[in-house]
């Protein structure tokens, strides 16, 4: 799948190819395909190296880039699923369990989302129900009575908003997560790997550190609501990503996440591995440094990192 503004460059990709074709047929098309090769690597740089803010929201939407469980699986050795809030049901949007970083015992969890039709409705297109908010909440206790790190992925453009999970409590079971995440007494890093949208992300995001890929985007709207919203009109979501500053590059200069991960040119789709080795690098060295804070220093970090984030004046004062 090619995103509209990589088409010229899959035009060149094909090019080659069908030429290369040719080329094996004994036919002499070296020069030519170097020329290509030569406009593909002017494309690539022209189309990736200033992405606009919805640019980046597009890739971070591909359906090809790494999801929770891929990460999982490139990064973590042993890892044994958890099921279940133990009050009404289990989610597949959230997934979570016990697993290995790097010889660091943990306890990981993320939203998934679906490759296909039929898995996006099992794990509903990756957003989380009450129940699933409950089981991060139950696994992060978890994680507390024994002392583990806990690792999270956040990958949703928002929790349900389905009458059923209106029901059941969504805001409350969102609510009691954040305030609950606030006071767990262990570590805690969580990384945007792909969409990180409103308080369905933020429901599983209070993290001592937070990382976010290059590509990736975190808001309190996604662009499109916030464009029906401004606009009436979600035609204009790039205006609406350029406004929100949803970006990396705009979170850490407002104190909202502390690192950024590199991508290849593209999205972290057209090398994982190298990604996840990034990324692995990245959360051992966090851990490393959260274990050694005293556990109420810790806590007090916590905290006043999110009591900083966000500014607002008082009618009246100036």
């Amino acid at each position: 799948m090619a995103l509209e503004f990589e088409k010229p460059i899959i035009e060149i990709q094909q090019k080659i190819v069908e030429l290369q074709r040719l080329s094996d047929k004994h036919v002499e098309l070296g020069p030519e395909i170097l020329k290509l090769e030569q406009k593909l690597q002017a494309a690539k740089a022209k189309a990736y190296t200033h992405l606009s803010s919805w640019q980046r929201v597009q890739i971070a939407r591909h359906p090809k880039r790494p999801y929770t469980l891929d990460y999982i699986r490139m990064m973590t050795t042993d890892f044994v699923e958890l099921h279940g809030d133990r009050l009404f049901a289990d989610d597949q949007a959230i997934i979570g369990g016990l697993a290995t970083i790097g010889g660091e015992q943990v306890v990981v969890m993320g939203q998934q989302k679906g490759r296909d039709t039929s898995e996006n409705i099992k794990r509903n297109f990756g957003c989380a129900h009450p129940e699933g908010y409950r089981k991060a909440m139950r696994l992060m206790r978890l994680a507390e009575r024994f002392g583990l790190p806990i690792v999270i992925f956040i990958d949703t453009p928002g929790a349900f908003p389905g009458i059923g999970a209106e029901e059941r409590g969504q805001a409350q079971a969102i609510a009691e997560n954040l305030r609950d995440m606030v006071q767990i007494k262990t570590p805690i890093i969580a990384t945007v790997i792909g969409e990180g949208g409103s308080g369905g992300a933020l429901g599983v995001g209070v993290a001592d550190y937070i990382i976010i890929l290059e590509n990736a985007y975190y808001s309190v709207i996604s662009p499109e609501g916030c464009a029906s919203i401004l606009w009436r009109s979600a035609s204009k979501a790039p205006e609406a990503a350029e406004a929100l500053k949803l970006t990396g590059e705009h979170l850490i200069k407002f104190g909202i996440v502390e690192e950024i991960i590199p991508e290849p040119a593209g999205g972290a789709h057209y090398d994982p591995d190298q990604v996840a080795e990034t990324l692995k690098g990245a959360i051992l060295r966090q851990i490393e440094r959260l274990k050694q804070l005293d556990i109420n220093e810790l806590l007090d970090a916590r905290y006043n990192k999110f009591r900083k984030v966000g500014q607002f004046t008082v009618a009246g004062e100036k």
